[in-house]
Order: C-alpha cells, then structure tokens, then sequence
C-alpha cells in the first residue's frame, strides 16, 4: 500500500534508534489510554507502513498490560472487510490482543467512560479448543481446532485522535482494540457455514450496516488461518481456549453514549450492547 502523508511538520519516522521510537510510541499511545485524550499519530516515531515496527510497539504495549496483571484470553482480526478497509484507507489485515477486561459479555452496558472514540462493527468469533502451533495450519486442521462459533460485537477505538491512523498506527495500538460481546448462541461448524453467515446491524433502532460472512476475507475461517500463521510465524500461537474476533462483516458505525446496538448473525442469532449514558468507567 501506499504509505499516508506524514503530519505537517515532519518528513517522515525518527531517525532516533529504532528502541527509543518504539518506545516513545508506545508511551504516548499508553498515554492516551491512561488520560483518555486521544494523541497525535505514532507515524513520525514508526513509519505509516513498517509492519515490524508497529508490532514491536503493540509488543510493549502488551508487556506492560501483563506486568499489571492483564490476562490475554484471545485475539482479534481487524482490517478483513473490504467495507471497513475503505472506511480507514488500508489494504490488509492485522491483529491485536484480547485481555479479559475487554470483554463486556455480562455486563448490564457497556461502560461509555472506558472508550475515547468507539465504532461498533459486528462478526463471527471463534473458541478453540485446540492449539494452532504446529502443522500446515490448513483448512482442515483450522476447522478440527474450532470448538464453538458465536456472534459478537467488537466496540473498537483508536488512542489516536479522530481516527487518523495508517496501517502502522493501527497495529501499534493493538489493532484499535477495544471492548467486545460474545452472544448466546453456540454452533459448531457443522451447523453451519461462516462464509454465508447474513449480517443486519440496527443502532437506534435503524439498520446502519449489512454484510456477510464473505466479507471477512472471503471467509471468517479463512481470517482465522491468516492469524494462525501469522501468529505462528510471530512466535506466540493461538492456543486451545483462546477467542478469535475473526473480523468484521460489514461497516463499522460510530457508537458513543446512549447508544443501542442489535445485530443478527442469522443461525448465530442476535448480540447486542447497550453503551452507557453517562461517561464514568
């Protein structure tokens, strides 16, 4: 892709040490999340499209949410939508981390003060119930290491203010992760076809998003295999027990306070999530 225009005022990433502009990345993304006042892009520290660079930075990120007592439970697919990768000027997918925290399953709603500048999408997700480490990581080991599939909602949001990210301040701010919901209603894969999975978002009660399952990179399992190997490939594996957010299946929408979210996943059924009306976490 194309790398984006660098911000007025800068001719490009840091010619500073490579350890030092990750690290000054990841302090002002962490900022941002600590503050909650979105930060300037992370580009002139790490270059809009240095893939390595950009994980490096979700690495440290990562380090220190375990260092003060995260609990990683899975992985998200971001950037799988044609529709979605229109909306942030990209052309590929990338990953990020879940933490225990993000996930707002049980919760009465969805607490309004945790986010900066939130977008719902909707997707298929995925359980494992074996590890993707070794072997060809092809079609048919990807399916056998599925336990359950369900509906669910990821609530994504950016440090970065108004949403200007390229490729590379996306990845560096684990994906643009947020929070997500899990729904009811659990199938295994053969119950059903992911690729054809319908999709029908209602917010406020008016539908502001369709799609299906191809258009999560032709297939929800297709996304899940990309992880797989690029997890792999990265030294840190899906593992048995862990959920897979495998990508949206149609445009994401802004959702700040007081919103009301439905989606049907057809076979998968409804998920939904109410956002809190007042901001305190």
């Amino acid at each position: 892709m194309t790398p984006a225009a660098t911000p007025p005022g800068t001719t490009g990433p840091s010619t500073a040490p490579t350890h030092r502009r990750t690290t000054e990345a990841a302090a002002r993304l962490a900022q941002a999340a600590r503050t909650g006042i979105p930060c300037a892009p992370v580009r002139d520290l790490i270059g809009a499209d240095d893939i390595d660079l950009a994980y490096a930075v979700q690495r440290q990120l990562t380090q220190q949410r375990l260092g003060e007592g995260g609990r990683i439970v899975g992985r998200k697919i971001g950037l799988t939508s044609p529709a979605v990768q229109a909306q942030l000027g990209v052309d590929r997918p990338d990953f990020g981390v879940l933490f225990a925290d993000m996930d707002v399953s049980a919760r009465s709603a969805i607490p309004s003060g945790r986010l900066l500048q939130p977008k719902t999408e909707a997707e298929v997700a995925f359980v494992l119930r074996a590890d993707l480490a070794g072997g060809p990581l092809d079609d048919t080991q990807v399916r056998g290491a599925v336990a359950y599939a369900v509906a669910a909602l990821e609530i994504v949001d950016s440090r970065i203010a108004g949403w200007d990210i390229t490729f590379g301040d996306t990845v560096a701010d684990n994906a643009s992760s947020g929070l997500f919901v899990l729904g009811d209603t659990r199938l295994t894969l053969d119950r059903f076809a992911p690729v054809d999975v319908p999709m029908t978002m209602q917010l406020n009660g008016e539908i502001v998003s369709r799609g299906s399952g191809a258009a999560c990179l032709g297939d929800p399992l297709r996304a899940l295999a990309w992880l797989a190997r690029t997890a792999r490939d990265l030294g840190d594996s899906l593992r048995a027990g862990d959920v897979v957010l495998s990508g949206a299946l149609g445009p994401m929408i802004p959702t700040p306070p007081g919103s009301v979210v439905v989606a049907d996943l057809g076979p998968l059924g409804s998920v939904s999530a109410t956002f809190s009306d007042e901001d305190p976490a």
